[in-house]
């Protein structure tokens, strides 16, 4: 019989509930499809299945005492620069190597709910590099062809996930690790905002900027494991207490020009991305990306590298012919860097994002390439300088400027390459961007990797709600920025997301009214492409108040959503439409002001 077991978290959990798969017997079918395939070049070291059951049986045992395990049973991997007690950590070098006696901090919270480590993974040696191709454990390569890079430093991590191997894999972002080998491998990466989870355990890159990332097959099973491991870490002093922003994403920057470097392909697939994201109902707006591209520059052009020697410089100064050539002469030129250079490059970086806090006054998030093209590994290897920084472009800049990031797949070019976008926000956006990528991952019709197993049936990614709100959908003068918006944040009320109502509702311009106001109506036979909508979250008190205040001929009564799910929402008499004006053609609201 053909293994087809879908690996990703919520299939397994329906599995385990419903009898027809136990952890043990999945932790059989995890080391026979490794087997199959064989440890390299995806594998620096393998737990022993032995080793991998205790952790399975420890876990079990909690759970049968009633404690609460939210990813029991669930197979992960772990890029071989993050400690995991009892397997060497080297970092991509066999020279470095060290048996830690604790495991990082990430991994043991993920212990800690229950999930099972399978072992470490192949990295660019030191996490430095985009190419997955500097190491000694063998180069590897796209799960979609063998010719073309699998993306780093993360390479085996991705892989592991791609390949159904396992349903999740730890990888650790300075960056771009974390987001291009996703992009390579139809995977969503998700990269966290800085000291949201702490790098206690981990091999330093740059420390100051070092996320520890997420590989997986769909938003919603990347942002359970983040949800797992994010809590303040004292003795890490990077470490930041969460400050979670609750604004939904609803003007979306989009760069004025971008560079493919003659990649057709890759820039048609990101235009169709950008209409795709369109036509979710949210609004495009065209920003200057170059501030954005300068602070990328400075990541290895700049100051930054003299962080990496700071890292592992005097190792590999003391090692240097048992370390890959071109990772040493990128790391020990850092040390190189003067205390001049660092605070002329700090004061750059400060001026430029100034100009990103800009940027971010007119736009809640920005949608870029995760890479602007996917070149071989031939050369990546002829060039191994110029290749690293053309995949980097759109990524370098990410925690110099303390964004946070989602990357996620968006469909295949003509020669069956997977293209991502990454969403990027400010430094605690990470849940809007997490639910405007899973949408718009979903109007892709996802796969997992590349198993070919589809993804459509998998639940919807949901931010996380305060226990009791009422989610209420607006759909005129209280969205943001209009004039009645204060109604809502003043009681503070939370900008959930951006969404249409169900295919039979129209939208009228009311007559006589003010501030202007459309009424929302259900029309049972009208079938179009929805009405633009926002979903606040209030608390029943707040509710109860602004339901208290909301003049006729306005009512609040319940709005079926398009994906099915129905919240209160506002809604108009009937009356009130003689003399209005049907604006349904516009889509919405806001895009019926722009015409005025």
């Amino acid at each position: 019989m053909r293994d087809v077991l879908r690996l990703d978290i919520g299939t397994l959990e329906g599995a385990f509930a419903s009898g027809t798969l136990n952890p043990g017997d999945l932790l059989d079918l995890v080391y026979s499809r490794i087997a199959a395939r064989g440890q390299r070049p995806i594998w620096i070291e393998l737990l022993p299945k032995e080793t991998a059951r205790q952790h399975l049986e420890l876990a079990r045992e909690r759970k049968q005492r009633g404690e609460s395990l939210p990813l029991f049973g669930i197979p992960f991997a772990i890029k071989d620069n993050i400690d995991l007690r009892g397997l060497p950590t080297t970092a991509g070098c066999p020279a470095f190597a060290r048996v830690p006696r604790e495991h990082a901090v990430s991994v043991q919270r993920l212990l800690d709910a229950g999930a099972v480590p399978v072992g470490k993974t192949n990295l660019d040696q030191f996490a430095t590099g985009l190419v997955g191709t500097r190491t000694p454990y063998g180069i590897p390569s796209s799960a979609f062809d063998e010719r073309h890079l699998s993306g780093g430093s993360s390479s085996g991590s991705a892989l592991a996930v791609a390949h159904g191997l396992v349903s999740f894999s730890l990888g650790t972002d300075t960056a771009g690790s974390g987001r291009v080998p996703a992009a390579y491998n139809n995977l969503v990466g998700l990269k966290p905002t800085r000291g949201l989870v702490s790098t206690r355990g981990v091999v330093p890159a740059c420390r100051s900027l070092d996320c520890v990332s997420v590989f997986a097959a769909t938003v919603g099973d990347a942002a359970r494991v983040l949800e797992v491991m994010t809590a303040p870490d004292e003795l890490d002093a990077f470490s930041r207490p969460s400050a979670a922003r609750g604004v939904a994403i609803t003007r979306l920057g989009v760069p004025e020009r971008l560079e493919f470097f003659g990649d057709a392909s890759y820039e048609r697939a990101f235009a169709e991305a950008v209409e795709r994201v369109a036509a979710l109902g949210v609004r495009v707006v065209r920003f200057d990306l170059e501030p954005f591209l300068e602070a990328a520059r400075l990541l290895y052009g700049g100051p930054w590298i003299a962080e990496r020697y700071a890292a592992v410089g005097e190792f590999i100064a003391a090692h240097t012919t048992e370390v890959h050539p071109v990772v040493r002469d990128i790391v020990l030129a850092g040390g190189s860097v003067s205390g001049a250079d660092a605070f002329r490059g700090t004061y750059r970086l400060r001026e430029l994002a100034r100009a990103a806090e800009r940027a971010f006054a007119e736009m809640d998030a920005m949608l870029l390439p995760t890479a602007p093209t996917h070149p071989t590994v031939e050369a990546a290897l002829a060039d191994p300088f110029e290749l690293n920084a053309r995949v980097g472009r759109y990524t370098n800049f990410v925690n110099l400027l303390d964004l946070a990031g989602v990357a996620v797949p968006a469909g295949f070019t003509e020669q069956n390459l997977p293209f991502g976008v990454t969403l990027l926000g400010p430094a605690w956006s990470d849940g809007p961007l997490a639910e405007l990528g899973d949408r718009l991952h979903r109007a892709y019709d996802p796969t997992f990797g590349a198993t070919g197993l589809s993804l459509s049936d998998t639940a919807r990614y949901r931010p996380p709600m305060r226990e009791g709100d009422v989610l209420l959908a607006v759909a005129g003068a209280h969205l943001s920025g209009q004039p009645l918006n204060h109604q809502l944040t003043s009681r503070g009320a939370r900008l959930l997301r951006a969404q249409r109502s169900a295919a039979d509702y129209k939208l009228y311009a009311l007559a006589g009214t003010t501030p202007p106001k459309p009424g929302l109506v259900r029309t049972p036979g009208h079938s179009g492409a929805g009405i633009e909508l926002e979903v606040w979250s209030l608390t029943t008190e707040a509710f109860g108040s602004f339901v208290a205040a909301v003049p006729a001929p306005m009512v609040i009564g319940t709005v079926v959503l398009d994906d099915g799910s129905s919240v209160k929402g506002f809604l108009c008499e009937p009356a009130a439409l003689t003399g209005a004006l049907d604006i349904t053609a516009h889509g919405g609201w806001r895009a019926f002001l722009d015409t005025r």
